[in-house]
């Protein structure tokens, strides 16, 4: 019997790759709930993430989920951080499409703020 294995892409969450900035940085797990089902905690792609510490001016900061004026950037894809911390690729530069953004993840007005002119958030195309 031949096994059949489905292998998919993350829905990504920006709306337009051209000029899109990213840079990797470490996360921790503060605020992240383990899955029932599998135990891991995962951080979704677009969750705002940020902290204290810039992790533009010190590649060590570990960042964490936040939704306030302290946020750095957000995830491009999901991060794993069932190990306490894990690493991550956040968006510092870029246009995020917030109709693309998983369930669960949403974007306050403190987040915007603090990253605007930076990470420019819009609504369209039914989040195709």
């Amino acid at each position: 019997m031949t096994e059949i294995k489905t292998f998919g892409v993350p829905k990504q969450v920006l709306g337009f790759i051209a000029n899109k900035v990213a840079l990797g940085v470490m996360l921790n797990d503060t605020g992240v709930t383990a899955d029932p089902e599998t135990g891991k905690k995962i951080i979704p792609a677009g969750t705002p993430v940020g902290g204290t510490t810039s992790t533009l001016e010190n590649e060590q900061a570990v960042l964490s989920v936040v939704n306030d004026g302290t946020a750095q950037g957000v995830l491009e894809f999901a991060a794993d951080v069932t190990g306490g911390t894990g690493n991550g690729t956040m968006i510092v530069n870029g246009y995020v499409n917030e109709l693309r953004l998983p369930d669960g993840v949403a974007i306050t007005d403190d987040t915007k703020k603090a990253l605007n002119g930076k990470v420019t958030f819009f609504k369209r195309n039914g989040g195709r």
